[in-house]
């Protein structure tokens, strides 16, 4: 079940990155930073770093090339210490 989440989340956050850049090219209303980031705390990291290169969109803002791949730190760690028992 777990992993069915992690994919659906992933892959919606993919998504999320890929329509943030397509309505940044054509100057629409864009997908709010915060939402990218609580897909990638609900468990998107994969989907948010393979959307930033994929997309190369967010590239140049530290906030995302940096703290995503912190936010995928901090999830692994907690999922070591909780011995995969979600």
């Amino acid at each position: 079940m777990l992993t069915i989440y992690l994919l659906v989340i992933n892959i919606m956050e993919f998504s999320l990155f890929g329509l943030d850049k397509h309505r940044a090219r054509r100057r629409l209303h864009r997908i709010p930073k915060k939402t990218l980031f609580i897909v990638a705390l609900a468990g998107g990291t994969a989907g948010a770093l393979a959307g930033i290169y994929f997309w190369r969109h967010k590239t140049k803002h530290l906030k995302f090339t940096v703290g995503i791949p912190v936010i995928m730190l901090v999830q692994i760690l907690l999922y070591i210490f909780y011995d995969g028992q979600i």
